[in-house]
Parts: structure tokens; C-alpha cells; sequence
């Protein structure tokens, strides 16, 4: 094993260690279980004043950083704390941040390492195609099932260039994030016609890669 090797295999297992310390710090220090509480966290970061912004941008990095913590909590308090404008912004600005950072990391500690070990074949057909990648990324954030926190670290370790890897998220992130900050400013209000409202708009947007799949299958179909 090179020095380069080891270097790069050092670096994994202490950068597990720290996202498994994190956590544990995280759930023994009650934290957790605010993050979870969407009213709590709420109530918390408007006491912060104005570094409440900044908690949850930092929640949203460390919550896609950390895959076991939830980042839909952390967009629902935003939204209730800042409204439907401010509280998007700060989810998005965090989910982009936590995003690229996990893509780095994946690409640092993976990407040269696949390079050496498949060379050209790792550029052929769809791990090449730059254009059905960033497809991939982008339609992977509109759908809620698929994890985050996963596709950002999976993404590093493809030839998928960062700035493509940005945009696409970026787009994505959009209206999951502006639907959820919006959510949690209804449930702050407590008017159950309006809550209702935003959980149809949600699904909506949730259905609408699924129906698009669906008929792109449909056209290819070929006739009986």
C-alpha cells in the first residue's frame, strides 16, 4: 500500500469516526431530540436572534454531513421561524452547502482512487455521460424517498463535474425546500385549511418525476 494509500484510507476512518462522534454527541446532549422536535428547534432558534439563521444553515450542513439525522425537521422549523422567503433561503443555502461538501469529500477520498483502479473505463457510457448524470442528480432530489445524503457522496465518486453537480441540486432542492419552510410557517399558524393545502402542493410536487416517467415509458412503448 502507497503512502498516498494510506493517507487517503487514514482519512476515511477518521472522518467516519468524527460523523459517528458527532452523532452520538448529538443524541447524548439532547440535541437530537430538538432537532426532532420541530417546535422546540423552532423555539430555539428564534431565541438565537440573528445567529439563528446561521444554526440552520449549519443543521442542514450537519444533517446531511451526518445521514442519520433529519433534515425535513430542520426546513419546517426555518419556515416557522422566518417565513416562507427567509426560511427557503436558509434551507436551501444549507442543503447546497451540506451537498457539495459531501460530494468533495466523496471525490478527495474516492474519486482518484477509482480512476487508478478502472482508468478509462470508469469515463464509458453512463458514468461518462455528464448530461444523464446531472439528469440523475436532479430528478433524485424532487423525489423524497431517495436519500439526500446518499446521492451527494454516490455523486462524488462519478466523472460528474462539480459545477453540473451544483446546479442540478440547486434546482431540485427548490421546491421541496420552498414546500417545506412554507409547511412549517402553516403549522405556525395553526389554520388547518391552509396546512392541508400545503401537504396536497407537497405531493404534487413529489408525484410530478413519477407521472413524467410514466408517460416518457408510455411513448416508448411500442404499439401492439
Amino acid at each position: 500500500m502507497t503512502r498516498p494509500t494510506r493517507s487517503k484510507l487514514l482519512a476515511v476512518v477518521a472522518l467516519l469516526a468524527l460523523l459517528a462522534a458527532s452523532y452520538w454527541l448529538l443524541r447524548e446532549t439532547g440535541t437530537l431530540a430538538t432537532i426532532l422536535n420541530e417546535a422546540a428547534l423552532r423555539d430555539h432558534i428564534t431565541q438565537l436572534g440573528v445567529w439563528g439563521p446561521l444554526m440552520v444553515i449549519g443543521l442542514m450542513v450537519l444533517a446531511i454531513m451526518v445521514s442519520p439525522i433529519p433534515s425535513a425537521p430542520i426546513a419546517l422549523a426555518a419556515g416557522a421561524a422566518y417565513g416562507h422567503v427567509w426560511g427557503t433561503l436558509y434551507v436551501l443555502l444549507g442543503a447546497e452547502i451540506g451537498a457539495l461538501a459531501a460530494f468533495g469529500v466523496a471525490r478527495w477520498l474516492g474519486g482518484e482512487t477509482l480512476k487508478r483502479w478502472f482508468g478509462e473505463r470508469l469515463s464509458v457510457g453512463l458514468m461518462g455521460s455528464q448530461n444523464v448524470l446531472m439528469g440523475i442528480v436532479l430528478v433524485s432530489r424532487l423525489l423524497p424517498f431517495i436519500s439526500f445524503d446518499i446521492v451527494s457522496y454516490a455523486a462524488g465518486l462519478t466523472v460528474l463535474s462539480s459545477w453540473r453537480f451544483a446546479i442540478a441540486t440547486l434546482v431540485g432542492i427548490v421546491p421541496a425546500s420552498f414546500l417545506l419552510a412554507h409547511f412549517g410557517g402553516e403549522m405556525a399558524t395553526g389554520e388547518s385549511g391552509r396546512i392541508m393545502g400545503s401537504v396536497l402542493a407537497l405531493g404534487a410536487i413529489t408525484l410530478i418525476p413519477v407521472a413524467v416517467k410514466f408517460i416518457r415509458d408510455r411513448r416508448r412503448r411500442p404499439p401492439t
